[in-house]
C-alpha cells in the first residue's frame, strides 16, 4: 500500500519538468522513541538503540530521494533482530529501482560492509559511505597529520571471502575546525566512483533532517504494538512525502521553478489534510 501511494505520488510530479526519475538516494535507519517496559515476547522486534544504551527502541528502515530532488521516501521497512544491512540495502534497493532511476547511494558508517559496497558495485550504482577506522586508517590520518596533508585517495581492496575481493577507494578528508589533535581530524570515505562524488555526501543530512520532519507528522501512542507503531511510522512518512509533494507542485505552477526550501509549510499540509479527509 505504501508503494502504490508513492507511485502516485511520482506520477504526480513526474509530469513536471522539475523532476526526474533518476538521481541520488540515502539510505538510513531510525529508531522510535526507546521502550521501557516488558519486552517479553517482542525481543525480536524491539532491539537495542543504536547508542548501545541499556534501553530498547523498535528501528525502522528508509530510502528517500536527496540532492536537488524532491525529498520523497521511496520505501520503508522494519529492522528486525539479527538482520544483516545486506539484506535490509537490498530490500530497499530492490522497491526504490522499481520507482526510479538510482545513480548513486549514499550511507553512514553502520552501512560499512564489503558485502554491501559489492552487492551496489554489481548493480551498477555508485556509492559514498564512511569507513569505520580500523588500525591501518589510524595509522594513514597520523601520517597525513604529520605531513600536514588534507586529503588522500588510496585504492584498497575488500576480502569477500573464497579469495574474492571488492575494489574500492579510500579517500582521507581532514575536518576542518577539528577539536582533536590526533587521527580525529580526518574522515575516511570508500566510493567507487572518484573524489568528485564526495562533495554529494553533505546531501546525506536531508535524511536526517527527513526524520524530524517525519516525527512531526507521528501520532502519539503509548502501545508497543509492533505493528500499529510501524504503522504510525509509516503513515508520518506518506505524509511527509504528500507535504514535500504538494510544495513541488504549488511552487513550480507559482515560479516555474523548484527550490529545495519549501514555500508550503508542514502546518498548512496538516491542516488541508484534516479539512479534506478527517485525518489529524
Amino acid at each position: 500500500m505504501y508503494r502504490q501511494a508513492v507511485n502516485r505520488l511520482l506520477n504526480e510530479v513526474s509530469e513536471t519538468e522539475q523532476f526526474f526519475r533518476a538521481g541520488i538516494v540515502a539510505i538510513d535507519i531510525t529508531e522510535a522513541d526507546p521502550f521501557t517496559g516488558d519486552r517479553t515476547g517482542h525481543e525480536g522486534e524491539i532491539i537495542g538503540t543504536k547508542e548501545k544504551t541499556d534501553e530498547y527502541a523498535y528501528q525502522w528502515a528508509t530510502v528517500q530521494l536527496v540532492g536537488n530532488a524532491v525529498p520523497i521516501v521511496l520505501d520503508t521497512r522494519p529492522v528486525r533482530k539479527g538482520e544483516s544491512r545486506l539484506e535490509i540495502v537490498e530490500d530497499l534497493l530492490d522497491s526504490a529501482e522499481e520507482m526510479v532511476h538510482v545513480d548513486n547511494v549514499l550511507m553512514d558508517r553502520e552501512f560499512d560492509s564489503q558485502h554491501v559496497l559489492e552487492m551496489l558495485s554489481q548493480r551498477g550504482i555508485s556509492y559514498v559511505v564512511p569507513k569505520r577506522m580500523q588500525t591501518s586508517e589510524k595509522a594513514q590520518a597520523k601520517r597525513l597529520l604529520q605531513q600536514d596533508r588534507d586529503r588522500y585517495e588510496t585504492d584498497r581492496k575488500l576480502h569477500l571471502g573464497k579469495n574474492e575481493w571488492h575494489e574500492t577507494t579510500l579517500i582521507y578528508r581532514r575536518k576542518k575546525n577539528s577539536e582533536h589533535d590526533d587521527h580525529r581530524q580526518y574522515s575516511v570515505f570508500m566510493t567507487n566512483c572518484g573524489s568528485g562524488h564526495l562533495t554529494e555526501y553533505g546531501y546525506r543530512w536531508e535524511i536526517e533532517s527527513g526524520y524530524r520532519s517525519i516525527k512531526r507528522f507521528m501520532a502519539a501512542t503509548t502501545s508497543k504494538n509492533f505493528g500499529l507503531r510501524f504503522f504510525y511510522f509509516a503513515f508520518a512518512c506518506l505524509l511527509y512525502s504528500i507535504w514535500r509533494t504538494v510544495d513541488l507542485l504549488v511552487q513550480v505552477a507559482l515560479t516555474g521553478e523548484y527550490e529545495h526550501s519549501p514555500m508550503v509549510t508542514a502546518d498548512n499540509t496538516l491542516t488541508l489534510l484534516k479539512k479534506e479527509t478527517g485525518i489529524g
